[in-house]
């Protein structure tokens, strides 16, 4: 494993109580970070905080509510007194059937989670992250927001937002010492694959050309790098994850 230098610095990571935010988080300690684990699960992002250790703390939070957003937002900065990267990972598939049979509030609550969350928690700390004029943001996308997956819509209409939320965003911060950028990651083996059939796991699975699923840790090393002072350079960008998958 390539050693990337974030001693010192301090990192917000949604979505951090298991999965590839907690494989994210666990990536960062071993890298010399502090993190801060933004979950909707709360006890289970304390849990997974001790493990991490290294001065690692939890907060509940769900990222589509605003208020809660601001009050995690203020808890991290009180902890660390800074915040020098955030990693919006947390999301949620929604259900797996056309879209003429999605309710309103189905379609609402998955857009809500993955693009207004994360619109939410880059509003909550860019501010924080502008009093030092440095910051990492690193917005967890999908192969989905490229391409498309049949049956779901609101997901795949949620990740294309982020890409083009990051894009915008990583513009509006180009003069500043804040980089932004996205990943698409295709399907890796986490709690999300619950909420999906079998038969859309394959579906899934089939279209990659590596033939397998993405490993959590290729994931999180991806991001390490995109947190560190060494992307001095590149911001605005997506970086794909598909095992070759996409073309663009």
């Amino acid at each position: 494993m390539n050693q990337i230098d974030l001693a010192g610095r301090t990192m917000v990571v949604t979505g951090g109580a298991r999965g590839i935010g907690y494989a994210i988080a666990e990536r960062l300690v071993q890298s010399g970070a502090k993190v801060a684990l933004w979950d909707l699960l709360g006890e289970e992002a304390e849990a997974s905080a001790r493990t991490l250790a290294n001065g690692s703390i939890a907060c509940a939070v769900n990222v589509a509510d605003a208020a809660s957003v601001d009050a995690a937002a203020r808890r991290t900065r009180e902890a660390f007194g800074r915040i020098d990267g955030l990693v919006n990972g947390a999301g949620i598939t929604g259900p797996v059937k056309p879209l003429a049979d999605y309710s309103v509030d189905e379609w609402r609550s998955v857009v809500e989670v993955n693009l207004t969350g994360t619109f939410n928690c880059c509003r909550a700390v860019v501010p924080v992250m502008q009093e030092n004029n440095y910051g990492r943001i690193v917005n967890i996308a999908s192969v989905a927001g490229k391409e498309g997956n049949p049956n779901l819509a609101a997901y795949s209409a949620a990740k294309a937002g982020i890409i083009g939320l990051t894009k915008s965003l990583g513009k509006e911060l180009a003069k500043t010492g804040i980089a932004v950028n996205c990943i698409t990651p295709t399907t890796a083996k986490t709690p999300i694959l619950e909420q999906l059939t079998p038969e859309f796991i394959e579906y899934m699975r089939v279209r990659i050309p590596r033939d397998r699923f993405a490993e959590l840790s290729e994931i999180a090393a991806m991001v390490a790098w995109l947190l560190s002072e060494e992307n001095s350079f590149t911001t605005a960008a997506t970086f794909d994850l598909s095992g070759g998958r996409t073309t663009y």
